[in-house]
């Protein structure tokens, strides 16, 4: 008999050479071989291709003899006296390499037969000693033989699917030390199963399989079909009810890093890996600190390999292109930099864990927390402003498991229980102490509180401008515990979520979700693809990171559907629903330094429930170093008493106290949304670089369109520079048919806007060598023809009453440099002359410095109830159209 024939299949695996391998050993031991106990023995003496023949013909007869088998085994009837297929297994016959062949081709070719080898081997043995055999061939076969008895539906678990796993197991871990990759597949593919299958393998590999399942990991990294099984495996055991010991998660992590950004590696171990990933950090949260930080710093040095890769080289730019380049390389920078604090965070960590027992969670090193946390901080922020208008780079950090890290910043306090468990442990150094000094390092006073609120902040941030993309979209909205959280958190219902700004992020993170969900849906079945704003903006906005939302627990922040979309055009003002506000004949209020502002609200709108849509937008926008909420704080003093360096004006003013916007002004004129705007400005280029004033407009003037501002008549608040930098956006919107938002803009209000320049930005252009001004400031200069024809365009729009001018003016010098002695460099930043724009109300606000213009002492101090009044003169001026 002949039996070195090749397969016709070349695709199968044997475990050899086709079924040569198996031929030489049965033909070089035996003469007979036994395929069941009553059927005539097949002889092996003849070369005759019948006799193969006659050996594949068994396999159809053995299903209805093996049916007379189990009849005798039921009457208690003797076996025969031929060794059969089952005594050859169990004895170890030298014809073993033969019958485990036999068997698995039996076991492949029906699921009758297959519950006739369960029914034979109820015990698992005769599997079990094909698995453990010497013989490689009879292991690849057994392997076959165990994942087609496992993957049958229809057959119950044997007993020895414990035994099973271990062996395959072993026999995987054996096959690599050996590069017998073709027999570590089968083996692993039915090891997956056995794990998937059975509750009792996955506890026995928890016990003793994570070393040998991680060294296979370890040596077979470049072999994608052995890392996928081995990634699903490792996800059944981590995803159950079973832990990873933090030991063996800490290891791991040098395995499930690399299947995260690996190049080489399928989405399906990718996923996998994330998903262990967020396991181990669910499980141990604070103990896993470094498995975070580290998964960040991987994460940042990947998109900064990824940034350098694409950039252009050897280009001649525009003045504008260059700077920013400029901004651009100066995050890369940053980023660096925040790469290697993680990386120095993580080494500090794990250096202290390796000279701790951690088998308990209740054993953890001590660590310099507020360190760690400020490293996180950074890295969070870094990866931010690398990222924040780059798509490409926000799909690779999305791929990259970048949401399972945002979700355990938002949702989890780790830092805040490591700083406890420091104290906690410094107070136990302490007491053991024989002589009770205290050393500033183990004093639990000096243990530093973490910023857990800005890792949150910037968490929050970095998530709404991922949730713009789909794939990011479908992750988040399929978390219910999360999308409560942004829910709760945007309704200040959480403790950890008293900063504005995370509550905006979430707010507009939860709008981005639903809104874009809606887009998505109504572009499938209208077949209609979704091209960006032009048509995603007619149903839903779309908000950035640079766009706050005020107050947004209130319930007009919703996600409008696409059969009631409330777009208020320019009538809206005169409709009847809106005159409903005013009931019957009620007058502009009148307001005065001594009338309370409060009683002008009605009392019908005090509740969030009775309010109705929104009639207008009122957008503030701030001014140089201000930021979009502390420049519209309240102040305790109309002048400033600190002083700084130029680049610290409006830096610290501002900082405590009410945000009146969001607190007086949204009970006092209740018909509008209100948002803040955010951009960066420098004075100069020591603090970094920044866009010259027409980038700044053009980038602020699409997030606008895409938030869908100017579907509504707009009003704009400014302060400084933002003043010319919404003058920017009309004309630049003007320019770009933007018809909606410049017919719209029904009126602004310019707090100590430079008109026609600044005497602070003829001081730094002056003296270029010593400061270095930044590309805005030349363009703030007194005199400046660009400042002319933007004030030329915003007169014509006055003119033709299409727009109603506000503007507020100083009165008082602004500290700008202190020295020794009390001596102090002050200066009238913005004139009268130049606050005053030539057309519109003007309203002088006595012994009030540039910084606090735009913050009143009370609501009856003018530069509240102006603005107040102003936004009732509106809203009475079109009703009466």
């Amino acid at each position: 008999m002949c039996l070195d024939e090749s397969h016709e299949n070349e695709d199968d695996e044997d475990g050899d050479s086709g079924i040569k391998g198996i031929g030489i050993k049965v033909l070089g031991g035996t003469s007979v071989l036994g395929l069941s106990r009553t059927h005539p023995v097949v002889k092996l003496g003849s070369s005759d291709t019948s006799d193969l023949g006659l050996t594949r013909l068994t396999t159809q007869s053995l299903v209805l003899q093996n049916k007379r088998d189990s009849s005798l085994a039921q009457r208690n009837l003797p076996s025969a006296v031929v060794p059969g297929l089952w005594d050859d297994l169990n004895c170890q016959h030298v014809a073993v390499p033969f019958a485990a062949w036999a068997l698995a081709n039996w076991a492949m070719a029906s699921d009758v037969n297959r519950s006739c080898i369960q029914e034979l081997d109820a015990d698992g043995q005769a599997v079990m000693t094909a698995l453990m055999a010497p013989e490689r061939s009879v292991k690849w076969h057994g392997s076959l033989v165990a994942r087609l008895l496992l993957e049958d539906q229809n057959l119950p678990l044997s007993d020895s699917v414990s035994d099973w796993s271990s062996s395959l197991l072993s026999t995987a871990y054996q096959a690599t030390k050996n590069e017998d990759i073709p027999l570590a597949r089968v083996a692993l593919s039915a090891f997956l199963v056995s794990v998937e299958k059975s509750p009792g393998a996955q506890k026995i590999v928890m016990e003793k399989g994570l070393h040998p399942l991680r060294d296979t990991a370890k040596r077979t990294m470049k072999h994608n079909h052995v890392q996928e099984t081995l990634a699903k495996a490792v996800e059944l055991l981590c995803t159950g009810d079973l832990n990873l010991p933090l030991e063996e998660g800490q290891r791991w992590s040098a395995v499930l890093l690399p299947w995260v950004f690996g190049k080489s590696y399928s989405d399906t171990i990718r996923l996998s890996a994330i998903r262990i990933l967020s396991r181990i950090l669910e499980d141990y949260g604070p103990y896993s600190v470094p498995i975070s930080q580290g998964w960040l710093a991987i994460l940042l040095t990947e998109i900064m390999a990824s940034k350098k890769a694409s950039s252009t080289k050897g280009t001649t730019q525009p003045s504008s292109v260059k700077v920013k380049t400029q901004i651009d390389q100066a995050n890369m920078v940053s980023a660096a930099q925040s790469a290697n604090q993680l990386v120095a965070a993580v080494v500090n960590l794990a250096g202290n864990a390796l000279g701790t027992t951690t088998n308990s969670k209740d054993s953890v090193p001590k660590v310099n927390v507020a360190d760690s946390a400020m490293a996180t901080l950074k890295g969070i922020k870094a990866l931010t402003e690398v990222c924040a208008d780059d798509s490409l780079c926000q799909e690779k950090i999305a791929d990259f498991g970048v949401l399972c890290l945002m979700r355990r910043f938002l949702l989890r306090d780790d830092y805040e229980k490591l700083a406890a468990i420091e104290a906690y442990d410094a107070s136990k150094t302490l007491e053991a102490q024989e002589r009770p000094s205290i050393s500033e390092s183990n004093d639990p006073s000096s243990v530093r509180v973490p910023p857990t609120a800005h890792i949150r902040r910037h968490a929050a941030r970095l998530l709404t401008i991922l949730s713009q993309i789909p794939k990011v979209q479908k992750i988040i909205i399929a978390d219910e515990t999360w999308c409560k959280w942004l829910e709760d958190c945007a309704n200040g219902e959480i403790s950890g979520c008293s900063d504005l700004k995370t509550q905006s992020y979430a707010r507009a993170t939860l709008i981005n979700l639903f809104c874009g969900r809606q887009i998505n849906r109504d572009s499938a079945n209208d077949d209609i693809p979704d091209s960006g704003i032009a048509n995603g903006n007619k149903n839903c906005p779309r908000y950035d990171d640079m766009i706050f939302l005020i107050n947004p627990e209130l319930p007009h922040w919703t996600c409008p559907e696409k059969n009631d979309q409330h777009t208020v055009h320019i009538d809206a003002f005169s409709s009847d629903e809106a005159s409903s506000l005013d009931s019957e004949d009620r007058s502009v209020p009148r307001f005065s330094n001594d009338v309370n502002i409060s009683s002008s609200v009605d009392a019908s709108h005090s509740g969030a429930g009775t309010r109705e849509p929104p009639l207008l937008d009122v957008v503030f926008v701030h001014g140089l170093r201000g930021g979009p909420y502390k420049t519209w704080r309240i102040s305790e003093d109309k002048s400033s008493t600190k002083s700084g360096l130029v680049e610290k004006i409006d830096q610290e003013a501002g900082k405590l106290g009410t945000f009146w916007p969001g607190e007086w002004l949204s009970a006092d004129f209740p018909q509008a949304r209100m948002f803040s705007l955010k951009y960066k400005t420098n004075l100069t280029q020591w603090s970094g670089a920044s866009l010259p004033l027409q980038e700044v407009s053009s980038m602020l003037l699409e997030k606008l369109v895409s938030a869908g501002i100017g579907n509504r008549p707009v009003v704009f608040v400014t302060h400084s520079m933002g003043g010319l930098v919404v003058k920017q956006m009309l004309h630049k919107a003007k320019s770009d048919n933007l018809d909606n938002l410049v017919k719209n803009t029904k009126g602004v209000v310019f707090y100590s806007c430079p008109h026609f320049g600044s005497k602070l930005a003829d001081m730094p252009w002056r003296m270029g060598l010593v400061f270095r001004p930044a590309p805005t400031i030349g363009e703030l200069r007194s005199g400046s023809a660009r400042l002319v024809e933007l004030n030329d365009y915003i007169r014509h729009l006055h003119k033709k009453g299409l727009l109603d001018v506000l503007s507020f003016c100083e009165t008082k010098v602004t500290p700008i440099v202190e020295g020794y002695g009390g001596w102090a460099f002050r200066m009238e930043i913005v004139p009268i002359e130049s606050a005053y724009p030539g057309f519109g109300e003007l309203v002088v606000l006595d012994s009030t410095d540039h910084i606090n213009s735009c913050k009143p002492l009370s609501r009856t101090d003018p530069s509240y109830t102006e603005i107040l009044g102003f936004l009732w003169k509106l809203k009475a001026k079109y009703k009466r159209q």
